[in-house]
Protein backbone atom coordinates (compact mmCIF):
# COMPACT_ATOMS: atom_id res chain seq x y z
CA UNK A 1 0.00 0.00 0.00
CA UNK A 2 1.19 3.44 -0.71
CA UNK A 3 1.22 6.70 2.16
CA UNK A 4 -2.36 7.94 0.69
CA UNK A 5 -3.35 4.34 1.07
CA UNK A 6 -2.57 4.16 4.03
CA UNK A 7 -3.83 7.78 5.52
CA UNK A 8 -7.69 6.66 3.79
CA UNK A 9 -7.61 3.47 6.08
CA UNK A 10 -6.07 5.26 8.96
CA UNK A 11 -9.09 7.96 8.38
CA UNK A 12 -11.34 4.65 8.19
CA UNK A 13 -10.35 3.43 11.61
CA UNK A 14 -10.93 6.64 13.33
CA UNK A 15 -14.54 6.76 12.12
CA UNK A 16 -15.26 3.41 14.04
CA UNK A 17 -17.83 4.38 16.64
CA UNK A 18 -17.12 0.52 18.42
CA UNK A 19 -13.81 -0.94 18.67
CA UNK A 20 -13.35 -4.54 16.48
CA UNK A 21 -12.93 -7.36 18.77
CA UNK A 22 -9.11 -7.55 20.63
CA UNK A 23 -9.05 -11.13 21.39
CA UNK A 24 -7.61 -13.87 19.14
CA UNK A 25 -10.62 -15.91 20.30
CA UNK A 26 -13.25 -12.90 19.18
CA UNK A 27 -10.92 -11.94 16.19
CA UNK A 28 -11.89 -15.52 14.79
CA UNK A 29 -15.59 -15.75 15.90
CA UNK A 30 -15.84 -12.37 13.98
CA UNK A 31 -14.26 -13.56 10.91
CA UNK A 32 -15.82 -16.67 11.02
CA UNK A 33 -19.57 -14.61 10.75
CA UNK A 34 -18.18 -12.81 8.04
CA UNK A 35 -16.86 -15.25 6.08
CA UNK A 36 -19.11 -18.42 7.05
CA UNK A 37 -16.52 -21.24 7.41
CA UNK A 38 -13.38 -22.21 8.70
CA UNK A 39 -11.88 -23.14 5.33
CA UNK A 40 -12.68 -19.56 4.33
CA UNK A 41 -10.77 -17.71 7.08
CA UNK A 42 -8.33 -20.78 6.80
CA UNK A 43 -7.67 -19.33 3.13
CA UNK A 44 -7.99 -15.58 4.02
CA UNK A 45 -4.96 -15.87 6.69
CA UNK A 46 -2.68 -18.56 5.59
CA UNK A 47 -3.20 -20.90 7.90
CA UNK A 48 -4.96 -24.49 7.98
CA UNK A 49 -8.63 -24.79 9.05
CA UNK A 50 -7.76 -27.28 11.77
CA UNK A 51 -5.67 -24.06 13.44
CA UNK A 52 -8.95 -21.51 12.34
CA UNK A 53 -10.78 -24.20 14.37
CA UNK A 54 -8.06 -24.15 17.68
CA UNK A 55 -8.38 -20.50 17.52
CA UNK A 56 -12.33 -20.49 18.03
CA UNK A 57 -12.07 -23.13 20.67
CA UNK A 58 -9.58 -21.08 22.31
CA UNK A 59 -6.87 -24.53 22.92
CA UNK A 60 -4.70 -21.78 21.20
CA UNK A 61 -4.52 -18.49 22.65
CA UNK A 62 -1.74 -16.87 20.95
CA UNK A 63 -0.87 -16.69 16.97
CA UNK A 64 2.51 -16.18 15.60
CA UNK A 65 2.73 -12.68 15.31
CA UNK A 66 2.93 -12.92 11.40
CA UNK A 67 -0.50 -14.31 11.50
CA UNK A 68 -1.50 -12.29 14.42
CA UNK A 69 -1.08 -9.33 12.68
CA UNK A 70 -3.34 -11.17 9.17
CA UNK A 71 -5.88 -11.45 11.81
CA UNK A 72 -5.98 -8.10 13.01
CA UNK A 73 -5.75 -6.47 9.67
CA UNK A 74 -8.93 -8.79 8.30
CA UNK A 75 -11.17 -7.62 10.83
CA UNK A 76 -9.91 -3.89 10.18
CA UNK A 77 -11.03 -4.71 7.16
CA UNK A 78 -14.51 -5.45 7.31
CA UNK A 79 -15.34 -3.90 10.59
CA UNK A 80 -18.27 -1.31 10.34
CA UNK A 81 -18.76 -1.46 6.67
CA UNK A 82 -21.55 0.91 6.94
CA UNK A 83 -19.76 3.62 9.38
CA UNK A 84 -17.32 3.96 6.96
CA UNK A 85 -19.31 4.30 4.15
CA UNK A 86 -21.47 6.65 5.48
CA UNK A 87 -18.64 9.23 6.39
CA UNK A 88 -16.93 8.54 2.98
CA UNK A 89 -20.42 9.58 1.19
CA UNK A 90 -20.75 12.54 3.25
CA UNK A 91 -17.31 14.05 2.44
CA UNK A 92 -17.76 13.17 -0.78
CA UNK A 93 -21.15 15.00 -1.01
CA UNK A 94 -20.65 17.74 1.53
CA UNK A 95 -17.89 18.11 3.80
CA UNK A 96 -14.61 17.70 1.82
CA UNK A 97 -11.23 15.73 3.48
CA UNK A 98 -9.19 17.38 5.44
CA UNK A 99 -5.27 17.19 4.31
CA UNK A 100 -2.27 17.42 6.70
CA UNK A 101 1.22 16.52 5.50
CA UNK A 102 4.94 17.69 5.40
CA UNK A 103 5.83 16.95 1.44
CA UNK A 104 8.18 18.34 -1.24
CA UNK A 105 5.82 20.75 -3.42
CA UNK A 106 7.05 21.11 -6.98
CA UNK A 107 5.65 23.28 -9.33
CA UNK A 108 5.52 24.79 -13.05
CA UNK A 109 5.43 28.48 -12.91
CA UNK A 110 6.00 31.52 -15.30
CA UNK A 111 9.13 32.71 -16.26
CA UNK A 112 11.17 34.64 -14.29
CA UNK A 113 9.56 33.26 -10.57
CA UNK A 114 10.93 30.73 -8.21
CA UNK A 115 10.14 27.22 -8.95
CA UNK A 116 12.23 25.29 -6.78
CA UNK A 117 10.50 22.43 -5.18
CA UNK A 118 10.41 22.86 -1.46
CA UNK A 119 9.52 21.41 2.01
CA UNK A 120 5.97 22.88 3.52
CA UNK A 121 4.33 21.75 6.25
CA UNK A 122 0.11 22.19 5.47
CA UNK A 123 -3.30 21.11 6.42
CA UNK A 124 -5.82 22.04 4.01
CA UNK A 125 -9.43 21.16 3.60
CA UNK A 126 -10.38 20.13 0.44
CA UNK A 127 -13.72 20.41 -0.77
CA UNK A 128 -16.13 17.53 -1.35
CA UNK A 129 -14.99 17.18 -5.22
CA UNK A 130 -11.25 16.55 -4.25
CA UNK A 131 -12.41 14.12 -1.95
CA UNK A 132 -15.08 12.49 -4.11
CA UNK A 133 -12.35 11.97 -6.96
CA UNK A 134 -9.93 10.31 -4.32
CA UNK A 135 -12.35 8.09 -3.24
CA UNK A 136 -13.73 7.23 -6.56
CA UNK A 137 -9.69 6.38 -7.65
CA UNK A 138 -8.74 4.31 -4.79
CA UNK A 139 -12.13 2.03 -5.43
CA UNK A 140 -11.13 1.74 -9.32
CA UNK A 141 -7.68 0.47 -8.11
CA UNK A 142 -5.39 3.49 -9.00
CA UNK A 143 -2.27 4.17 -7.91
CA UNK A 144 -0.29 6.05 -5.25
CA UNK A 145 1.57 8.25 -7.89
CA UNK A 146 -2.92 8.87 -9.21
CA UNK A 147 -3.98 9.96 -6.02
CA UNK A 148 -1.03 12.09 -4.85
CA UNK A 149 -1.70 14.09 -8.21
CA UNK A 150 -5.76 14.35 -6.64
CA UNK A 151 -4.18 15.67 -4.01
CA UNK A 152 -1.47 18.20 -5.45
CA UNK A 153 -4.68 19.16 -7.97
CA UNK A 154 -6.58 20.11 -4.77
CA UNK A 155 -3.13 21.79 -3.10
CA UNK A 156 -3.25 24.03 -6.08
CA UNK A 157 -6.58 25.27 -6.33
CA UNK A 158 -7.10 25.92 -2.51
CA UNK A 159 -3.86 26.79 -1.00
CA UNK A 160 -1.38 27.72 -3.87
CA UNK A 161 -4.28 29.76 -5.92
CA UNK A 162 -6.48 30.49 -3.47
CA UNK A 163 -9.86 29.67 -5.54
CA UNK A 164 -7.97 31.49 -8.43
CA UNK A 165 -7.38 35.14 -6.29
CA UNK A 166 -3.40 34.27 -6.67
CA UNK A 167 -0.69 32.64 -8.66
CA UNK A 168 -2.90 32.36 -11.50
CA UNK A 169 -0.06 31.21 -13.39
CA UNK A 170 0.99 28.35 -11.74
CA UNK A 171 0.16 24.93 -14.33
CA UNK A 172 1.32 22.23 -12.59
CA UNK A 173 2.17 21.46 -8.85
CA UNK A 174 3.42 18.27 -7.45
CA UNK A 175 3.56 16.16 -4.52
CA UNK A 176 6.72 14.45 -3.70
CA UNK A 177 9.18 13.25 -0.83
CA UNK A 178 6.55 12.89 1.59
CA UNK A 179 7.26 12.88 5.49
CA UNK A 180 3.70 11.76 6.52
CA UNK A 181 0.45 12.33 5.17
CA UNK A 182 -2.55 12.56 7.52
CA UNK A 183 -6.43 12.55 5.44
CA UNK A 184 -9.57 13.70 8.07
CA UNK A 185 -13.02 13.24 7.12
Amino acid sequence: MGEIEDAIERADRESFTRQPPRTLKGQIGYLLKQLGSAKAVAQELGVTADSVNRYRRGARKHARADVAAKIDDAVRQRWQPMVRKRRQKQAAATGGITVETRARFGYTAPVGTTDDGRFRRLTVHLPATYAQRLFDARESGASDQQMRQIIAEGFKEIYFQDGGDRAVGLSDVTLNDIDYLDLDY
